[in-house]
């Protein structure tokens, strides 16, 4: 479905009100999803949701008659607001184009709220994102941003939001790492990364100890993660890596989150006994290699099943198909996911994942006027 009506994002002008009537809207909190009510819109923010609200002295006023309304959906491991064409160079900021290994990259320099790219994915009900860079290192991509797509010049909502490595093999006749190659380099940087944000003091004095594998930039972008004050998003698809992985990181006590999984349902209760979510294209069900053999359009609903928190990538995961989370969704619950949850994917889901939960992904009092009125 497309949305009709409107689709509002943060930040609203000042004193700008809102009311949505007659609406089913689905609150994704606590009060569930309510037939027949309105949501009132304040200043940008969500001032009530109920029943027969009165409509304040100059409100604009929509009537849903009946149709869905929706937190805005979000795009997690997507490209947006750092692309325009993927093969010219000139408008292409995903990636270090680079051998070289690169947390430090960070795409919140690269940022363009007048992408094309934008309005596009929000009137598909696309209002925030999670942007990640798209091309790595041998190991280490560099660190995401979370962003809202409304009409502000400052879209950025949480920079650092996680540090993307690369677990899976390039492949190919001409293969330039393999899983041991990958892992060695992991490990050093790691052990890195702790002994020096340990001792920043003594590696920045002259003569102070400097043998670590990776730069000062790297290592500082990498201390957060290693202190466990931000997530590591680690894209993987073979089980056996996944079991690895949650090995790791719960030995290093470090918030893990998993991006592909295309195998993720074969550990799906090591996966939600650890409490690590999944980000994951329900549409992958081909092996694309060797490390995703076990592909299947069943794995939202058996991740899902299974209590593993789950978000959506847009097709491809592409700047895009940012818009494409929605038929994403849909393929899901064709598969079996519980269609709530599935909005939940879109929804409330990465909010928690990326720690924004505070202020978007629900319909509830005090949170950003992120709102979309279905058709």
């Amino acid at each position: 479905a497309q949305p009709a009506a409107t689709t509002t994002a943060l930040p609203q002008p000042s004193g700008n009100t809102i009311l949505i009537q007659h609406g089913q809207v689905h609150t994704l909190g606590g009060a569930g999803t309510l037939n027949n009510a309105d949501v009132l819109i304040e200043n940008g923010k969500i001032a009530q949701v109920g029943s027969s609200l009165a409509a304040p002295v100059g409100a604009k006023i929509i009537d849903a008659h009946g149709k869905p309304v929706t937190p805005g959906l979000m795009a997690t491991w997507t490209q947006l607001g750092i692309v325009e064409i993927d093969e010219v160079a000139e408008t292409n900021d995903t990636g270090p184009n680079q051998a070289q290994d690169s947390a430090a990259f960070d795409v919140a320099d690269a940022l363009n709220p007048n992408s094309t790219l934008i309005p596009v994915a929000r009137i598909a009900g696309v209002t925030r994102g999670l942007t990640t860079p798209g091309d790595c290192g041998d190991v280490f991509c560099g660190t995401s941003a979370v962003i809202h797509l409304g009409n502000s010049p400052d879209m950025l909502v949480k920079k650092d939001a996680g540090v993307v490595v690369e677990l899976e093999p390039n492949g190919g006749e001409h293969q330039k790492n393999s899983r041991p190659d990958i892992w060695e380099k992991f490990r050093e940087t790691m052990d890195d990364a702790r002994e020096y944000c340990g001792q920043r003091a003594g590696y920045h004095r002259p003569g102070g100890y400097r043998d670590q594998r990776s730069n000062r930039a790297d290592l500082d972008a990498l201390c957060p993660v290693v202190q466990g004050k931000e997530p590591l998003l680690v894209h993987v698809e073979r089980a056996s890596t996944i079991r690895q992985i949650i090995a790791y990181t719960q030995a290093n006590h470090l918030d893990l989150v998993v991006l592909g999984g295309g195998e993720a349902w074969e550990v799906a209760k090591d996966l939600a006994a650890a409490h690590v979510p999944v980000v994951i294209d329900t549409e992958q069900n081909l092996p694309a290699s060797f490390s995703d053999l076990g592909g299947t359009l069943k794995n939202a609903a058996r991740l899902d099943q299974a209590g593993v928190i789950v978000a959506f990538r847009p097709q491809g995961g592409t700047a895009h198909y940012a818009r494409t989370v929605t038929q994403i969704a849909g393929n899901a619950v064709a598969n079996g996911m519980n269609w709530d949850h599935a909005l939940a994917a879109r929804t409330i889901n990465p909010a928690k994942i990326f720690g924004i939960d505070g202020s978007y992904g629900t319909l509830e009092t005090g949170t950003h006027a992120d709102v979309v009125v279905w058709d």
